[in-house]
C-alpha cells in the first residue's frame, strides 16, 4: 500500500524540531535523517508496519509518502505527529530567557505519535545509563528482532518489534545488548500489557502518566519521556534526568539546581513545563556545562 498526503499549517513549520525527539541516536533503525533533508520513519501501527518519508515543500507545508499495511493509518495520524493540534496559546512566559526562547522559536510544535509502547520501551532502555549505551541496545535489539521496513526505505531501517516479539526475546539476548535484568524484566512486563498501554492515548495526559507509573520499573522520568512522545504532553517534566535540572538551573539562574528546585522553578509554567524545557533546548539558549556523563552500567557482555 502506498499513500501520500500534505499537511498545511497556519504558519511556519519545522518537522525536524517536532520529530527529532523520536530519534534514538544517529544509527536508529527506525528514524533516519537523509542528506536531501527528508526524514524517514518506521512504525508499527495497529493496521500493520509502515515506512514514511517526510519532507518540507513550503515554509508551512509538510509532504509525506508512506508504504506498507499501516500507511493509511499513519497518514491519518500525521497531523498530530507534526503537532498541528498542539495548542501553545496559553504559554506566555514572563521569565526573560524563556520569553526570548519563545520569540526565537515561535513555530516549535510538540507532536503526538499515539503509539505508547514504541515510546515506552526505548525510554526503559535509557533508564540510569549513558545515552550511547541505551542507543546501542535499542539499535541491536530492533535490528535483530524488528521486521524489514516496507517500501524504498534506507537499507538499515527496520520496523519496531511487536509486543509479542518483545515478550519473547530471550534473556540472553538482552544480556548481549548490555541490558541488565531489571530493565529487561520491565520491557517484557510492558510488552505483556501492550493492549492496555495503547488505550492510554484516550486518557488525559496526567492520568496516563499516573497509570504508566503503576507498572513495576516505570517511574516518573520514564512515564514523562513516554508521554512527551506518544501523547504530546506539554507538561510532562522529565524529573530524574541526569542533565535537565542542571541545564534549567544554568539557563535560567546561572547555576545548577536539583530536581526539587527545578520542579519549584517551573511550577508557574504549568501546563507547559516540558514545552519550556524543549524551547530552551532548541532555541540555542540552553546553558549546560558538562562535568560528567550519566552513570554507565557495567559491560554485561563481558561477564
Amino acid at each position: 500500500m502506498h499513500r501520500t498526503t500534505s499537511v498545511v499549517f497556519a504558519g511556519p513549520v519545522s518537522p525536524g524540531l517536532t520529530l527529532s525527539p523520536l530519534r534514538r541516536g544517529r544509527g536508529d533503525p527506525c528514524y533516519h535523517d537523509a542528506p536531501d533533508g527528508a526524514i524517514w520513519r518506521t512504525s508499527l501501527m495497529r493496521s500493520g508496519p509502515v515506512t514514511a518519508r517526510i519532507t518540507k515543500s513550503a515554509p508551512n507545508t509538510v509532504d509525506c509518502e508512506a508504504w506498507g499495511a499501516g500507511a493509511a493509518e499513519f497518514i491519518e495520524s500525521l497531523p498530530a505527529q507534526l503537532g498541528l493540534d498542539d495548542d501553545a496559546s496559553s504559554f506566555r512566559p514572563d521569565e526573560p530567557t524563556l520569553a526570548e526562547a519563545r520569540r526565537r522559536v515561535p513555530h516549535l510544535r510538540l507532536g503526538r505519535t499515539g503509539r505508547v509502547l514504541e515510546a515506552l520501551i526505548p525510554a526503559v532502555l535509557e533508564q540510569r545509563v549513558a545515552g550511547k549505551d541505551a542507543r546501542r541496545a535499542w539499535r541491536r535489539l530492533v535490528t535483530r528482532y524488528g521486521a524489514p521496513a516496507p517500501g524504498p526505505a534506507p537499507q538499515h531501517m527496520r520496523v519496531p518489534p511487536s509486543a509479542q516479539v518483545w515478550h519473547r526475546i530471550p534473556s540472553w539476548e538482552f544480556h548481549r545488548a548490555n541490558v541488565d535484568p531489571g530493565r529487561a524484566r520491565t520491557v517484557v512486563a510492558c510488552a505483556q500489557r501492550a493492549d492496555s498501554l495503547e488505550r492510554l492515548v484516550d486518557r488525559e495526559p496526567a492520568a496516563a502518566r499516573a497509570a504508566l507509573m503503576l507498572l513495576p520499573g516505570v517511574g516518573e522520568w520514564t512515564a514523562a519521556e513516554t508521554a512527551q512522545r506518544a501523547l504530546g504532553d506539554a507538561d510532562a517534566l522529565s524529573v530524574g534526568d541526569y542533565h535537565i535540572a542542571k541545564m534549567v538551573g544554568w539557563s535560567l539562574l546561572g547555576y545548577p539546581i536539583d530536581d526539587p528546585a527545578m520542579v519549584e522553578l517551573l511550577e508557574p509554567m504549568r501546563p507547559h513545563r516540558h514545552r519550556a524545557v524543549r524551547l530552551l533546548e532548541v532555541s540555542g539558549l540552553a546553558v549546560n556545562p558538562r562535568f560528567g556523563a550519566r552513570q554507565p552500567i557495567p559491560n554485561l557482555r563481558a561477564i
